[in-house]
């Protein structure tokens, strides 16, 4: 496997180095300036649009490149403009591309960078967020959702318009061929021209599993281009994922963990028996996306700032656009003469340096979105053990195979009245309509047999959006959406966001709020799903959620406080039941596991304050979250009452060119009955009253040491550092131990060309 991943990773380096700039004729860029500004052969900058391209007066090409009549090399101009876009309409977002040196030994973690996931020890494996205001409405591929970690939706993948090709190539690993995890990402985007761009990530995970039979294999690939001019614009993606997992159950007996002096030998992770062996799921998923929009409006003049204006150059430097013959000329001309030259050259080099430039102003725009999803998921079990499933739909238990899939196919169309084209349009306005298809196929019984069965769904909605983008102290966006006819009738939502920047005592404040109302269908997998070990068709009421919550933030005193509550009727939530069962002397010999779809009778309540402190004195930096939650029923929505982040390093440099972070970190989060895992569906659900536990009052605690070299980023960090001290609590989700401690290391480099 090490052996594939150096193979890509020189293939990637190769193409690096053979993918070069675009060398058009026309004005030439000689470099940068310190703030990374494009100059011109005179040095000075060059006048730049809103992404850092050069701005050309419409017979000029600014380039970046060589300069294929010049004998040295130039240097390679460095930077890039990185965005997000919105599902529904296609709206840029300002995103910041992944190039921060603090804290990257974090980034590969599953359970995040702040801990705030429980998962099942592997890389890769399912996992659910602690925080309940983090996490999601269940998708109609529910299967998927568990994944996050390396399946990424359109909205938050990056746009990126370089300056030059940008190649990214980052590496993971820890453990060895037996128990060890691999990752390996790349990340390239190039720019066809100034106003358009390509690009591709690439995502590939191997983890072996520290415990048995829990090896997972997941593949994300993305491929996008976009083009961006004044009366068109679009994006274009396609996302293919490959994600296989392996499926142990959990261990036997947690007293192995819990109580390990009560063995007479010791036993590693590879020798605790598991309860399942020879599960598998798998889950594949194709997204194609399209957002475009033709936009009508208006040319006008802007004024460039006084710092991008032209500077005159020195008589010198004029001569040397002369030929040697004029110049020989110059040289034995009289005074009268050569001022009449010098005159001519000023004059012709303000002519060159026209800056009348023109920006196009969007007044109106018809907008088209498409998305057509392909996803199945797949369960296999060749080795159950009699009664862990206290259901048996039909089929042998140790041969199972059952299949369900869904493709789906949503078109938007709308109407923006763009925000800012004259001084009365403070806030754009969208009007919008969407229609979609959806289709499942999954198994069914009919005279005793298994048979696949399809169901078909559509969804006509129609809603609108005001919002204010523009500006520095006041933002807002409010959309709201309402399905008219179909299997979702009924369902509808308003979302909106605010926020608020005010300078206080030379500082930066920031007032940001969300409230929602949402009536919400529960997802198709939670009203009807079939398989050899699960079986249900349910008629549960629309949710109906509402969230209000704010945010302060205060730049200089690095500080973020979140206080939000949020009200829940009708919540669907998946539970695991267990059943008694009897030995063949009719005495009780365990539970089984009945998995199933509840909906709470009552309203449940949580709120939520999350406090982020940061500190610096000197070298020494502190940083923290923590998070309060409260639930009015821990029996269907358990939650800890305090999630906890704290980190503690210093920061140093050597030899004036190395940066390096030194440290440790811990995460804790106080007891609760945490959710349980149901391996047939591949969803954490609530545990049964009669055999949950508690988990928690565990801190996991990392050291590590994090480099920085101008383009280059690596760490050594070291896992659970505190394994074996009072590690009773060692688990994350019920039966499923935290892996022991291990040494990780991860590289993450860019490459320009």
């Amino acid at each position: 496997m090490k052996r594939t991943f150096a193979f890509i990773l020189y293939l990637c380096l190769c193409m690096s180095y053979t993918v070069k700039a675009q060398v058009p004729v026309g004005n030439q860029v000689y470099g940068t300036d310190a703030n990374g500004r494009p100059l011109d052969a005179y040095g000075n900058p060059i006048p730049v649009d809103e992404y850092g391209n050069p701005i050309t007066n419409g017979n000029d090409s600014y380039v970046w490149g060589r300069d294929t009549t010049q004998t040295e090399d130039l240097i390679i101009p460095i930077g890039l403009h990185a965005w997000k876009i919105d599902e529904r309409f296609g709206n840029m977002t300002p995103a910041e591309f992944d190039t921060i040196p603090n804290n990257f030994q974090n980034f590969n973690l599953t359970a995040g960078p702040t801990g705030q996931y429980n998962f099942l020890g592997n890389l890769g494996a399912p996992r659910l967020s602690r925080l309940f205001m983090d996490r999601k409405p269940y998708s109609n591929f529910i299967f998927a959702d568990p994944f996050d970690y390396v399946y990424t939706p359109v909205s938050d993948f990056l746009f990126t318009n370089t300056l030059s090709p940008i190649t990214n190539l980052a590496y993971y690993s820890c453990g060895n061929k037996q128990d060890g995890e691999d990752r390996l990402r790349i990340y390239f985007a190039s720019n066809i021209n100034k106003i358009a761009g390509i690009g591709f990530k690439i995502d590939y995970l191997y983890g072996r599993g520290y415990y048995n039979n829990q090896a997972t294999s997941l593949f994300n690939g993305s491929l996008y281009g976009y083009y961006l001019g004044d009366h068109y614009d679009m994006h274009a993606w396609i996302s293919v994922n490959h994600m296989r997992i392996g499926e142990n159950g959990g261990i036997e007996d947690d007293i192995y963990i819990t109580h390990p002096e009560d063995f007479t030998r010791s036993y590693g992770s590879r020798d605790i028996p598991t309860v399942l062996s020879k599960n598998w799921n798998r889950n594949e998923d194709q997204t194609y996306f399209l957002t475009h929009r033709y936009n009508v409006g208006f040319y006008k003049d802007i004024e460039i700032p006084d710092s991008l204006r032209p500077v005159m150059p020195s008589d010198s430097v004029l001569l040397i656009g002369l030929r040697d013959s004029l110049q020989q000329v110059y040289q034995k001309a009289d005074t009268a003469y050569q001022h009449a030259v010098m005159d001519s050259l000023r004059n012709d080099y303000m002519a060159k340096q026209d800056m009348n430039v023109q920006v196009f102003v969007p007044v109106t725009s018809f907008i088209h979105t498409l998305r057509i999803r392909n996803a199945k998921h797949t369960v296999y079990s060749y080795d159950t053990p009699d009664n862990y499933y206290a259901d048996l739909f039909y089929g042998d238990q140790n041969n199972m195979s059952d299949r369900t899939r869904v493709y789906s196919i949503k078109n938007t169309f709308g109407i923006a009245l763009r925000e800012g084209f004259n001084k009365w349009a403070k806030a754009g306005l969208t009007a919008f309509a969407s229609h979609e298809y959806r289709h499942y196929t999954m198994p069914d019984l009919f005279g005793g047999n298994k048979i696949m069965r399809n169901y078909s769904e559509n969804n006509i909605s129609v809603g609108g959006q005001l919002s204010k983008r523009e500006g520095h102290t006041l933002h807002y966006d409010v959309t709201g959406e309402v399905v008219l006819l179909g299997a979702d009738l009924g369902q509808f939502e308003v979302d909106g966001k605010a926020d608020l920047n005010f300078p206080l005592f030379k500082d930066t404040v920031q007032l940001a709020a969300h409230a929602f109302v949402k009536n919400l269908n529960p997802s198709f997998y939670m009203r009807n799903y079939h398989s050899q070990f699960a079986w249900w068709d349910n008629a549960l009421n629309k949710e109906f959620r509402t969230r209000v919550e704010g945010t302060l933030s205060i730049k200089r005193t690095r500080t973020a406080l979140t206080v939000g509550e949020e009200n829940v009727k009708n919540y669907a939530y998946f539970a695991t039941d267990k059943v008694a069962y009897n030995n063949d002397e009719g005495k009780f010999a365990g539970y089984s596991n009945r998995i199933s779809v509840k909906q709470s009778n009552n309203s449940v309540q949580v709120f939520m304050a999350k406090l982020n402190q940061d500190f610096k004195f000197g070298i020494l930096h502190w940083e923290n979250e923590v998070a309060y939650q409260k639930t009015s029923n821990q029996d269907v929505l358990p939650l800890p009452d305090i999630s906890a982040y704290s980190n503690l390093y210093i920061v140093f440099r050597i030899a004036k060119v190395l940066r390096v972070q030194l440290g440790g970190d811990a995460r804790f989060f106080t007891s609760y009955y945490a959710p349980d895992y149901a391996p047939i569906i591949q969803q954490f659900t609530v545990q049964s009253p009669e055999t949950r536990i508690k988990l928690g009052n565990y801190p996991i605690c990392n050291v590590y040491v994090n480099f920085h070299l101008k383009h280059c980023r690596f760490y050594v960090d070291v896992n659970h550092v505190n394994e074996g001290t009072g590690n009773r609590n060692a688990f994350l989700v019920p039966h499923y131990p935290i892996n022991p401690l291990n040494i990780h290391f991860g590289i993450s480099w860019n490459v320009f060309n």
